[in-house]
């Protein structure tokens, strides 16, 4: 496992600090959590587990199935 040296600017580091005493981790292990959460390359379960969440919406089929009109368009 890596490790990294960072430097942070005194109120940064204070309010890192504050976040990380308030969920309960580490420095170190709150550091490590944001940057997994940049650098995923798929959504998490949490998001996946929204999928078909909302029920009112239009599936595709229903969307397609209008026969609306699309605004006029400006000539370019």
């Amino acid at each position: 496992m890596g490790q990294v040296t960072i430097y942070l600017e005194d109120d940064v580091e204070e309010k890192m600090r504050s976040s990380a005493k308030a969920t309960g981790l580490s420095q170190s292990k709150w550091v490590a959590n944001l940057i997994k959460e940049k650098v995923m390359s798929e959504w998490p379960d949490t998001v996946k587990q929204l999928a078909g969440a909302w029920e009112d919406l239009p599936t595709l089929e229903e969307i397609r199935a209008t026969n609306t009109l699309d605004s006029p368009r400006e000539d370019l």
